[in-house]
């Protein structure tokens, strides 16, 4: 009798929730994701992340105060890397072999992005930390995310959002009647333009079929409760 395939997903960890909301690491909350992570991966769950780097640059604000758009996206690109090194490093602590790729060669910390060796890798037990955005000017790490996650056979793609606990309406921020939703189409998402990811990641999330699960990462648990496939958030489907 055939055993079940394991679940495989990629959590999408934005720079902000690093920094707690602000400019840094706060080591508190990298190592209560960790934490969730090894839970999750001690549960069977094969785990890959895809991290931001909005903690230490953000290309398209150093590019509106006059840098360079694409040095400027170079520059939050090793952002992203000292996150992942960070995340592998609690990740670590917490119990589970990790391993960082990253689509701008630097040998000495982080092995290139090889997409067949990722997936041995969760296929081992172990987490992998993709690093460096898409290696490329002009590409957030939202399309990376779903690139990334398209390319090892993740079955979703789960977005990590502080402040917010799935997709609204509206900006519930600023719109007091904003409702949360707990499915859209990628179609409508697109159509109304809701601005949880970029419209280049909800495309090519929509073209291959992928589902995307959009979570707050608030509420204490929810990390883990993603990874596990639990009904949380809202779910971003092509039909």
């Amino acid at each position: 009798m055939m055993s079940e395939k394991p679940r495989r997903v990629l959590l999408k960890l934005s720079g902000e929730v690093f920094g707690g909301g602000t400019l840094g690491l706060d080591i508190d909350v990298l190592n209560l994701i960790a934490s969730q992570i090894h839970d999750a991966v001690t549960e069977g769950v094969q785990v890959a992340c895809v991290v931001g780097g909005g903690n230490f640059f953000r290309g398209a604000e150093l590019s509106s105060r006059g840098f360079d758009r694409a040095r400027a996206d170079y520059m939050g690109m090793l952002g992203t890397v000292i996150n992942a090194l960070a995340l592998q490093d609690a990740i670590e602590q917490a119990g589970t072999r990790t391993r960082v790729q990253t689509a701008i060669t630097m040998g000495q910390v982080a092995e290139p992005y090889i997409p067949l060796r990722a997936i041995r890798h969760m296929e081992k037990g172990r987490v992998v930390v993709f690093g460096a955005g898409a290696g490329m000017p002009y590409f957030s790490t939202d399309t990376v995310s779903a690139q990334r996650a398209l390319e090892t056979n993740c079955d979703e793609l789960l977005v990590g959002k502080s402040g917010v606990d799935g997709v609204y309406t509206a900006d519930p921020k600023f719109d007091p009647n904003a409702e949360k939703l707990d499915y859209v189409t990628y179609h409508d998402a697109l159509a109304k333009g809701l601005k949880v990811v970029d419209a280049t990641a909800f495309s090519l999330c929509m073209d291959n079929g992928l589902n995307m699960r959009v979570f707050g990462m608030s509420e204490p648990g929810n990390v883990a409760r993603a990874l596990r496939g639990d009904t949380i958030g809202t779910l971003v489907s092509a039909s």
